[in-house]
């Protein structure tokens, strides 16, 4: 089977067929938004890329469906049609103009290959020519869109590629956007969840930064971003059933602690459960340090709270660090705590702490930075990925691309088949991934 579907992927034969841009379609004027705190670490970050599939037969009115749908959701989400610009002191902002070219769509054709196929393709890499701005620095929203869509016609439906500028959106915004768009499409008259776009809202502190694209591709000095070549990795699909799902949580939480603390989420016990086994499977000395790493919802957590639509970046990485062995030595729970902890104590005092301490010293994060040894999750199984429906079904399959990936990323999408069920989408070195293939005690094979 999987010989077969390789044969597949070498079939991908990708035409493109034309390029578009599309507008809001009303005037919206001149708008400027600041880009704070949240956002700005992102800059050096590639564009965020999302995969969909869909079944269906009628590309071309799936195309003028998606681009009318779009053309009304921009009304609300324009910031998506606009630019990364610099006011006058040098701090970063959006900036929409109604001269702007808009979204940037890529039509292309794949006719030979069906949506089956590629749903079940192991490495995003094999996928890598249904999304567009692989490779793509957020800073180079300067001169390009902040959203571009792929649409590849399929042999049986019609593959959606995506790709976000992350300076200006995480992934909350990212499926809202999603979501509203899809309802547009299925007939409903405007945005039901209107974005809230007052980014200062949440920390009104202008930072100026130097930083600026290399003129010259391979030298990189003087602020200027270059990204690393990346080391050969691989990436897969874990699908954990829903009664996977809650053997891992029902055992972390069989021996609850005696500190009174409540009892671990299915997020803490699935992530601990992937953090222990990526470590073993990596060959790790008892002595190492690992990073588990969560990019963490602050909308709640800052004070005032931010509404749940709040538009833009309102995340912030936390990290656990402890040695390999203790890890390993210990059951689930010591790593579960160690998150749990973690996650509790990034409270809004600890949040300011955070901004206070960047806006002094700002540092661009490569994409990479997040810890050695590193396990980091930057996708939520809450993120209502299969209910975007544009009016021909549920996406057969949803991936994220090959942007921003690295040894020990990890995204998790709640799985197709509903309930309970997640599905972990993870990148690996190739001999540590070869190894946790084979461990029957992570896959929970019954």
């Amino acid at each position: 089977m999987a010989a077969e579907i390789g044969k597949k992927e070498e079939l991908l034969k990708l035409k493109v067929t034309g390029k578009s841009h599309v507008k809001p379609n009303k005037k919206i004027g001149k708008k400027e938004f600041q880009l704070v705190t949240f956002d700005l670490p992102y800059l050096a970050f590639y564009y965020n890329q999302k995969l969909l599939f869909y079944k269906g037969t009628d590309f071309e009115e799936m195309v003028k469906k998606l681009k009318d749908g779009l053309s009304v959701v921009l009304e609300d989400f324009y910031q998506l049609a606009g630019r990364l610009g610099k006011d006058e002191e040098g701090v970063f902002r959006v900036e929409y103009d109604d001269d702007l070219p808009g979204v940037e769509i890529t039509e292309a054709v794949a006719d030979d290959v069906g949506v089956a196929d590629l749903a079940v393709a192991e490495s995003c890499s094999n996928l890598k020519e249904l999304i567009p701005y692989g490779g793509i620095l957020n800073l180079e929203g300067m001169q390009r869109p902040l959203l571009a869509i792929q649409l590849t016609k399929l042999k049986d439906g019609l593959a959606m590629g995506c790709a976000f500028n992350h300076a200006v959106l995480d992934g909350t915004s990212t499926w809202h956007f999603m979501i509203s768009w899809s309802e547009i499409c299925r007939g409903a008259p405007s945005t039901s969840v209107l974005p809230f776009l007052e980014r200062t809202k949440a920390r009104n502190t202008s930072v100026k930064l130097d930083l600026s694209l290399p003129s010259d591709p391979l030298a990189a000095s003087n602020g200027d971003v270059k990204p690393d070549p990346p080391a050969p990795l691989r990436e897969k699909i874990f699908r954990f059933s829903e009664s996977a799902i809650d053997k891992i949580k029902s055992t972390v939480n069989e021996n609850p602690p005696s500190d009174g603390s409540k009892p671990f989420s299915t997020f803490q016990a699935l992530s601990t459960h992937i953090w222990r086994h990526v470590t073993h499977a990596r060959n790790l000395k008892p002595e190492d340090y690992t990073v588990f790493t969560v990019f963490v919802d602050c909308r709640k957590r800052v004070e005032p709270p931010m509404p749940e639509a709040y538009f833009g970046n309102l995340i912030q990485a936390i990290f656990t660090v402890t040695a390999a062995g203790l890890l390993s030595a210990h059951p689930p729970q010591f790593g579960s705590s160690l998150i749990q902890k973690a996650i509790e104590a990034h409270n809004a005092k600890a949040i300011d702490e955070r901004n206070k301490e960047w806006e002094s010293a700002p540092k661009i994060f490569q994409y990479k930075d997040a810890g050695v040894n590193c396990v980091a999750v930057g996708s939520s199984p809450r993120f209502k990925v299969y209910d975007v429906d544009f009016g021909w079904g549920k996406p057969e399959n949803v991936r994220s691309g090959s942007n921003n990936k690295f040894n020990g990323m990890v995204y998790l999408y709640p799985g197709k088949s509903g309930g309970r069920s997640i599905d972990v989408e993870l990148t690996l070195e190739p001999e540590a991934m070869g190894r946790l293939e084979k461990d029957k005690d992570f896959l929970l094979e019954v």
